[in-house]
């Protein structure tokens, strides 16, 4: 039982996932790629792609996580605490930026 509702909260966050990359023009089967995918959510957060690299760095990792976390919910509308939901319950918040209203709009 503890598999299924796994594997439903997975794919509830890659649908998000997939709907937010194509709301920021980027391919949403790109989710589906191992660090590609990384690599394309530093581009939507305007973050060079060698930040991929900060995040194998352990502790750092953390740090790097909620910025990303932020700076897409940032570039979508919402403030910091919608950035940290992002990141704590993911499965919750990525839905809601995928499948809501919010519009791609990058922040400096």
């Amino acid at each position: 039982m503890e598999f299924i509702i796994w594997i439903a909260i997975t794919i509830i966050i890659l649908a998000g996932y997939w709907k937010t990359y194509e709301k920021a023009g980027e391919p949403g089967w790109a989710i589906l790629v191992p660090f590609y995918n990384i690599i394309v959510l530093l581009r939507i957060v305007g973050k060079p792609w060698w930040w991929l690299l900060l995040l194998l760095v352990p502790i750092l990792n953390i740090i790097i996580g909620v910025v990303i976390s932020i700076r897409l919910a940032k570039n979508f509308g919402y403030g910091v605490p919608f950035g940290l939901g992002l990141l704590f319950l993911s499965f919750i918040f990525v839905p809601i930026l995928g499948f809501g209203s919010a519009q791609y709009r990058p922040v400096e």
